[in-house]
């Protein structure tokens, strides 16, 4: 081969090349609109797991498999389909950067501006600019403005960060009556799940509400009613609620619904025409916010029953796209990872151990309002914390750990021990050898007993923790259904948005309110 034809055959194999990454990569030429092509999704689901990343989904798939026989040390019983989340099992995946304007590690109401109206702002700031002297719109409003349903599902407050980064603009995430009003007044079709926060004062949301057209139910039976006689706008919140939110899935009242049956009353709510005409189709955001809760609280056990409710709700989507395959969209991501979870832990080397974790029956938070609560009321008159083993002699409590978590104290390392001992002392007593601020770096503000209960419960299964706060890393994105393949590739998180107003066939991100 002369050198000519060899360099006209290599620049044809460059080309093939690129037109076949093209192809792979809607983004690589001809932008976002070469690659939709017909109708847009006419039912769109945005799945938003407050504080996962890929850590949270790895240790949830290794606990998965240990549940259903297998281990979590052989990658043959890791790769069964039933040992996979139904997020991990769709065909479209990419990757997004989650830092703010001013944070490499942002926050959830930064995030979600950025996921809703495709602009970074401030960390705390809900739909504004970051100088805060411009609002947006998101992406709901824009699909309500077109006509389409939309709803919008948390197992946190209705009012808390995330969700209301679909509806309000505010400066302070934590204006929660102000941020409850822009709720009431966007006329969304339904709302579910957790409460709403601030809700009578300085206006009254309840009456606000009602002279609004909304109407609030909140016990199960009613709720699941909506499924055969849907309402035009409804808040369905759940009976059972702490601090506003749904108790973590692995507590569940029976009374309740889980965020994947809240999902399913929401769909059967707003895919009914209900006689007004063509049925133009729905968005429902729903955010599994109590993923990020127990990330904190660096609790795996509730970290994963919380993916796994979040996960289901995923499925039942799924099963809706499977009725309709060629109008739906479906995208999960998270908006950013929650307490530096690691997949490994220094003292297990290469070895996991999910089998530790069955130890543990209920979330840190039924613990620490439960069996603890009772545990010190009982045991905290005359205690003395200079005493280096008061926990070593106190019975109740060796058993009570054994009880809840599965972990016998002459199983423990001597560091164990000590670590156990000091975090015992500063909850019994409120001082250990440490000073405040070492305690506050130790226990993050959380009760000092539980959450090391909890870390050195996860470290011997080989799950690590490195902060009580957010990280920076990026995040994973899945998609499946009606366009998804322009959720491929590495990008940042304000494509979101954009690329789902571009595929909804939505003006163009960001849309000023003025």
């Amino acid at each position: 081969m002369n050198r000519r034809v060899f360099f006209a055959s290599l620049l044809g194999f460059a080309l093939a090349l690129v037109t076949t990454l093209a192809s792979a990569n809607p983004f690589a030429t001809g932008g976002i609109s070469a690659a939709i092509g017909g109708p847009s999704p006419k039912y769109v689901f945005f799945f938003l797991g407050d504080g996962m990343s890929s850590s949270q989904i790895q240790a949830t798939e290794a606990y998965l498999t240990t549940i259903n026989g297998g281990s979590a040390r052989v990658a043959e019983d890791l790769l069964r389909p039933e040992n996979r989340l139904n997020m991990s099992k769709m065909p479209v995946a990419g990757m997004q950067t989650t830092y703010d304007s001013y944070a490499l590690m942002t926050d959830s109401a930064s995030s979600a501006t950025a996921f809703a109206a495709g602009i970074k702002t401030q960390s705390g700031t809900i739909g504004k600019t970051p100088d805060l002297t411009r609002s947006v719109k998101s992406v709901a409003e824009l699909a309500h403005e077109r006509g389409m349903k939309v709803g919008i599902l948390s197992s946190v407050p209705l009012n808390h960060a995330t969700p209301a980064a679909y509806y309000a603009s505010v400066d302070s995430r934590n204006a929660y009556n102000d941020i409850a009003v822009q709720m009431v007044d966007s006329g969304f079709e339904f709302f579910g799940g957790g409460g709403i926060l601030a809700s009578t004062g300085p206006v009254d949301i309840w009456d606000y509400l009602t002279a609004h057209g909304y109407e609030v139910r909140n016990d199960r039976a009613s709720i699941e009613a909506l499924k055969q006689q849907p309402r035009d706008k409804v808040v369905a919140i759940n009976p059972v609620l702490l601090g506003g939110a749904m108790p973590y899935a692995i507590d569940k009242p029976a009374e309740n619904l889980s965020l994947a049956e809240m999902t399913r009353v929401a769909i059967a709510n707003l895919y009914q025409p209900r006689g007004r005409g063509a049925n133009r189709g729905f968005f429902i955001m729903v955010e599994g916010g109590k993923i990020d809760w127990s990330g904190h609280a660096n609790d795996a056990m509730a970290n994963i029953g919380d993916m796994l409710d979040f996960d289901a709700a995923v499925g039942v989507a799924l099963e809706f796209y499977q009725r309709h395959p060629q109008e739906t969209l479906i995208i999960v991501t998270g908006d950013h990872e929650t307490g530096g979870m690691t997949i490994g832990h220094a003292t297990t080397g290469y070895t996991a151990y999910y089998d530790v974790l069955l130890g543990q029956t209920k979330s840190y938070e039924a613990f620490q309002n439960g069996p603890w609560k009772t545990h010190k009321a009982a045991h905290s008159e005359g205690y003395d914390w200079t005493r280096p083993d008061n926990l070593a002699t106190t019975p109740a409590m060796i058993d009570l750990i054994e009880e809840e978590f599965g972990l016998a104290w002459d199983d423990l390392s001597v560091f164990q021990q000590e670590r156990l001992e000091d975090a015992y002392d500063v909850s019994m007593a409120g001082q250990n050898r440490y000073s405040v601020r070492d305690n506050r770096a130790l226990y993050g503000g959380y009760e000092p007993i539980v959450v090391t209960l909890t870390q050195i419960m996860n470290e011997r299964a080989s799950i690590g923790w490195t902060s009580y706060a957010h990280t920076g890393v990026p995040v994973p994105v899945f998609a499946q259904g009606r366009t998804a393949g322009v959720f491929s590739g590495f990008y940042d998180n304000t494509d979101i948005a954009k690329r789902l107003a571009q595929v909804m066939r939505l003006p163009s991100l960001p849309v000023y309110r003025d």
